[in-house]
């Protein structure tokens, strides 16, 4: 690898990691804002998504001019991809804590309903998810990644009992049902970051490996 080229690839890890952090903070405030019926801090998780969205172009540009100046082969060429698909990624998360910030919006001016959801445990799950996928991009790590891919699990079935209580609560308080929907996009959000982090994990592992996983179970 050449050191111009090697420069580059370092400074796209920086970049990448720099929108992951972002992410991982606009998740972790979304859930914050949902469990303390915080509207300010929801409009600041929607005004914040529009930096996730600018840096992931910069992302994308920066693959892009990696990819025409330095024609990289082999496992560099595999990393920038894998940053091309997983830059994507990211931005599609900032996107889902920006959409629960947006029921947090609506439930705050709503009577709270006599309800505890577990989203905190819910979230964490998701967001250690997502900053283990980055790691393992980082450090070129397919073990990590496949550790990614059997936390899935854990994060679907909190989902499963967190949706099975509002369901409940939706059979004893119909009347309630504009917030307790709202309550079920938001676990199927924090489901679909872990979703996402998958996906990352999976680029990863074919970046590494040359395996394409995402049609296998986990293994």
């Amino acid at each position: 690898m050449s050191k111009h080229l090697e420069r580059q690839i370092d400074l796209l890890k920086q970049k990448v990691l720099f929108v992951g952090s972002l992410v991982e903070e606009a998740i972790a405030k979304a859930v914050s804002a949902l469990v303390n019926r915080d509207p300010e801090l929801a409009r600041a998780i929607v005004q914040a998504d529009m930096e996730i969205d600018r840096m992931e172009v910069d992302v994308e540009e920066e693959c892009l001019k990696i990819l025409a100046l330095y024609q990289p082969v082999a496992a560099d060429l595999r990393f920038v991809v894998a940053v091309l698909k997983i830059n994507n990624d990211l931005e599609r998360m900032g996107d889902l804590a920006e959409n629960i910030a947006k029921k947090v919006l609506f439930l705050a001016d709503r009577d709270p309903v006599r309800l505890t959801l577990d989203f905190r445990t819910m979230t964490a799950k998701a967001q250690a998810m997502v900053k283990q996928a980055l790691d393992a991009l980082v450090a070129r790590d397919a073990m990590l990644a496949r550790a990614v891919r059997d936390a899935d699990q854990e994060v679907d079935d909190l989902n499963r009992q967190i949706r099975k209580q509002i369901e409940a609560a939706l059979r004893e308080l119909p009347d309630r049902a504009d917030c307790l929907l709202r309550y079920i996009s938001v676990t199927r959000h924090i489901e679909r970051l872990a979703d996402m982090a998958v996906n990352v994990a999976e680029e990863v592992i074919y970046m590494v490996e040359g395996d394409i996983v995402r049609h296998k179970g986990s293994a």
